[in-house]
């Protein structure tokens, strides 16, 4: 798919930047080192992409370098997608056009499964310090209140569904965590209306 579409899903979907434009920005090199981390800690789920891994492995580092999936000119300034990354990927020029909620899709319940994940096995303590957390120190969308009260706005259920149509397609990526399977069956949320 587009480079810039999935930025624009993401941004759409009220993210401060895309993820794409966010790894250019960190560094690649950054990205890559921390890919082969999340994969020795937690598995195929959390396996770095192929096309990130290409784009690393070809010396891209991001903005920094002036070479990333983005142009920059000599000031470091953003230009656009640069094509030539297209040759570097899996599927090369041959992009699948997914409209933006598909995107959207993939990418957000991706996050709020690991949240749940962090929450389940006591990395966090609280929902609300999760939500705070996410909107604070990864730009999750303040409107949609955090990755718990988005989930409780959509519904767990609803999450849980769509995570495991996701997952016969990409597993074991989109494995629902316990915890939400756990709420869906009892129709739970995280942040119980008082009366």
């Amino acid at each position: 798919m587009a480079i810039d579409a999935v930025d624009r899903a993401l941004v759409d979907f009220g993210f401060p930047v895309g993820p794409i434009t966010l790894i250019d920005e960190v560094g690649l090199d950054i990205a890559g080192k921390s890919g082969a981390i999340m994969l020795d800690a937690f598995g195929a789920r959390l396996a770095p992409s192929q096309s990130l891994q290409r784009v690393v492995s070809a010396g891209r580092t991001g903005r920094k370098g002036k070479s990333g999936f983005y142009k920059y000119d000599e000031a470091g300034k953003k230009s656009g997608v640069d094509l030539s990354v297209y040759d570097l990927l899996p599927t090369g020029q041959r992009r699948a056009e997914l409209p933006g909620d598909e995107i959207q899709r993939r990418c957000v319940l991706a996050m709020v499964n690991e949240a749940a994940r962090c929450l389940e096995e006591g990395i966090l303590r609280s929902p609300r310090d999760g939500d705070i957390g996410a909107v604070f120190g990864i730009g999750f969308p303040p409107f949609r209140g955090g990755p718990f009260r988005y989930i409780d706005s959509v519904g767990a259920d609803h999450i849980v569904g769509q995570l495991e149509d996701l997952n016969v397609r990409f597993s074991p990526r989109f494995e629902p965590a316990e915890l939400l399977v756990d709420m869906a069956s009892g129709r739970k949320v995280f942040y119980p209306v008082e009366r």
